[in-house]
């Protein structure tokens, strides 16, 4: 058990809390954090595992909210772009793709911040369109539960109904890039290790923000948790200009 990153298994805790919470998802904020400790084809490794279990959890104690159509219109764009973006990631550098998370953090945090009150228009064609883009980058960068949230949030669904029809999608679309990340040769045996810890924290961490989530206003909690992102993004931004 030497081998294990304690402190890396307790903030893993800490953004699947986080992200239910606020429903943007816990890799928006377990990617850059981890990329602190593995390199980046690990990390997407990792990601995709971390968050098959904690979508597993979440469709256990969410799944009666679960919206058919929104499953459909943003899922299956979303599964067909992140293989593509699974594929992609063996194409360029690692140092590039962790400065394109970091920009895409910093850029996804201060527009959301500073653009609170806009949403898209809740039709086929932006759904669509939202699927496709948070399934690529999700393939790419290792997360894109934001865009998918941004582009539910159109559709005003009731918050137990939002957390289904997410953690439905979240699942196909982590099953298709874990298979991708696999042939990539992404999945290391030292990773191996974590695998149990990180099915456990995604059960635990998603039950906690479940039950944090009665006490809790959303839309405050929301502007805490972009501010997050925009601190994680300038530091792993910071990182990179630091280390190459």
């Amino acid at each position: 058990m030497k081998n294990l990153e304690y402190f890396f298994l307790f903030l893993a805790l800490i953004a699947e809390i986080v992200g239910t919470i606020g429903g943007f998802g816990s890799s928006v904020f377990f990617v850059p954090l981890a990329n602190f400790y593995f390199d980046f084809q690990s990390v997407l490794a990792l990601t995709a595992l971390f968050h098959f279990s904690s979508n597993l959890s979440k469709i256990a104690l969410f799944r009666r909210g679960l919206n058919k159509n929104l499953l459909i219109y943003i899922g299956i764009p979303s599964i067909i772009l992140v293989i593509i973006g699974g594929v992609l990631t063996k194409l360029f550098k690692t140092n590039l793709l962790e400065i394109a998370l970091g920009a895409f953090l910093v850029i996804l945090s201060l527009v959301l911040l500073l653009k609170s009150e806009w949403v898209l228009k809740p039709n086929k064609i932006n759904a669509l369109l939202g699927g496709s883009v948070s399934g690529f980058v999700a393939g790419l960068l290792g997360t894109g539960g934001a865009i998918r949230g941004l582009t539910m949030a159109a559709f005003n669904l009731e918050k137990s109904s939002f957390i289904a029809t997410s953690a439905f999608i979240d699942f196909f679309v982590d099953s298709s890039r874990t298979i991708v990340y696999y042939l990539n040769g992404y999945m290391k045996k030292e990773l191996f290790i974590y695998i149990p810890f990180l099915f456990v924290i995604g059960f635990i961490g998603t039950y906690i923000g479940r039950y944090l989530l009665k006490f809790i206003s959303q839309d405050n909690f929301k502007r805490v948790s972009l501010g997050l992102i925009l601190l994680i993004g300038l530091a792993t931004l910071i990182k990179i200009i630091f280390t190459h």
